[in-house]
């Protein structure tokens, strides 16, 4: 058991539910209950409402962007010099390897950091309709914003919602996965410790078929913002439409990654690697279609295979492990099947199966970094998201069929193209519908970057100026300049 804060955090105070339910969270990768945390319900919805728009209405409506930038500049040094501890409650909580947890924290240090140098540059426009009329624009926060994250990055996620959110001068009720919800109480307690204002941030864990759902619908909740399943983002926004309140979506992907003949090897195999095995490639932009030329195939296959099988599968608290524990026995087992399929519709084992892990470890959370090549694109394995370190191997003939392969799926969130020709490489990742694309690097997500999907990946972009838009309204102001009465009907 840990020690971690495990109760809601509403107005500035951690409480209990008001109907007093609780339920716990686990270490998947060691088994075992880890924490028995406060269960939010409608009730507790309520509440957040209600201290969210006091603040809003309150003392955080008053704040300066100038203070507002030195709080999340504060809350991005508390979080910085508890790293380690932090990432260590992560990792327990999620399975993923504590150092992979400690470079993600990094990143939200980041993200607060960037959203705190946007909050005093937060520009309208003027502009002179005719000389009796001056007009000009504001950009005003939205108001109380409902952020709902996943629990594959918890508290990175709730960083890259947290902070333009704060920076624009909305208040926040954030509703972290109940499988990791204990790195997102603390980033909350932080956020107070910082000098944020009672009630601007709210964390209140719970199932999201009720405490999701509840934000969804609720009308003192301006604004929602979803990282997750497609699926469930279908559900929030029709939810959500009810009182038409804006909705940003960030969901599911099945990414490709191009590798043509005239790449570097060694750089795309590595590469590559890391695209999809990352997070037990339990990311959204995970790489988890390799698509290869021709010429190239068997030497890549066999090369990738063999990194592959030589990455440290272990306890994810040990330095040396480059892949840890999937989030749940259950959620491991779904990705042995679809390994099972990818098999059954002709795919060729290259990689994976069954795994030797040190005592104490359990086994039945963790999947070997798998490889199934000869895949044919419009195959099960090749269509749907795994969510598992299972990456599919397919060939291509030319360009055009790469692109082709490539566009058809249903998701477009990230891609990655390797080639020697940076002319073939810009040219197809213009062609390729996805958010994101990265030439010769698996890397597409940085602070300052958007980030964001196409087609069934979602709508809306993160982690960058764009996202200040999704955040705020602009609102118009019109003068009149004539000394003279303004008499349209001439009366």
């Amino acid at each position: 058991m840990t020690d971690a804060p495990t109760q809601l955090l509403i107005g500035g105070e951690l409480r209990d539910a008001v109907s007093g339910r609780t339920f716990p969270t686990f270490d998947p990768a060691h088994g075992g209950e880890l924490a028995t945390v406060a269960q939010a319900g409608t009730d507790d919805v309520d509440a957040a409402v209600t201290a969210a728009r006091g603040a809003f209405d309150g003392a955080w409506a008053k704040t300066a962007p100038a203070k507002r930038a030195r709080m999340l500049n504060r809350l991005a040094q508390l979080l910085d010099g508890q790293t380690d501890e932090l990432a260590e409650l992560e990792s327990r909580n999620s399975g993923k390897a504590k150092w992979q947890c400690a470079a993600e924290i990094k990143v939200a240090v980041s993200t607060l950091e960037f959203f705190a140098g946007t909050a005093q540059h937060l520009y309208g426009r003027s502009h002179v309709v005719n000389p009796a009329v001056v007009t000009y624009t504001l950009r005003e926060p939205v108001g109380v914003v409902g952020a709902i994250i996943p629990w594959n990055y918890p508290l990175m996620m709730a960083a890259w919602k947290v902070a333009p959110a704060l920076a624009t001068g909305n208040t926040i009720i954030l509703k972290p996965a109940s499988a990791t919800p204990l790195t997102a109480i603390r980033f909350g307690e932080l956020a107070l410790e910082a000098g944020i204002p009672a009630g601007v941030l709210n964390v209140i864990p719970g199932p999201g078929a009720e405490v999701g759902e509840a934000m969804a619908a609720h009308p003192g909740i301006d604004k929602i913002a979803f990282t997750g399943a497609t699926d469930t983002g279908r559900r929030i926004a029709a939810v959500a439409a009810k009182t038409l309140k804006r909705v940003s979506l960030e969901l599911g992907g099945k990414s490709p990654n191009i590798v043509f003949a005239d790449a570097d090897l060694d750089a795309a195999v590595i590469g590559s690697l890391w695209a999809i095995y990352y997070s037990a490639g339990q990311s959204c932009e995970a790489r988890s279609r390799i698509l290869v030329a021709d010429q190239l195939y068997d030497a890549f296959a066999s090369a990738f295979a063999e990194k592959a099988r030589a990455l440290t599968v272990g306890d994810p608290l040990v330095d040396d492990t480059k892949v840890g524990s999937l989030i749940s026995r259950a959620h491991a087992e779904k990705v042995r099947r679809f390994v099972e399929i990818g098999v059954e519709d002709g795919g060729e084992m290259l990689a994976g199966g069954d795994l030797t892990l040190a005592e104490g470890l359990d086994a039945d959370a963790f999947v070997a970094p798998t490889v199934i090549g000869g895949v044919s694109n419009d195959s099960r394995i090749a269509q749907e998201e795994v969510f598992g370190p299972v990456v599919t191997l397919s060939r291509f003939t030319d360009e055009k069929e790469a692109i082709g392969f490539a566009n058809d799926v249903r998701y477009g969130l990230a891609a990655t193209v390797w080639t020697a020709d940076s002319a073939r490489g810009h040219r197809v990742a213009q062609k390729i519908r996805s958010g994101a694309v990265g030439i010769n690097t698996p890397f597409v997500a940085f602070p300052g970057v958007p980030f964001g999907g196409f087609k069934e990946s979602g709508y809306g972009r993160e982690q960058s100026l764009e996202a200040l838009d999704l955040y705020t309204e602009t609102k118009a102001v019109l003068q009149g300049t004539s000394p003279k009465p303004v008499n349209p009907f001439g009366t």
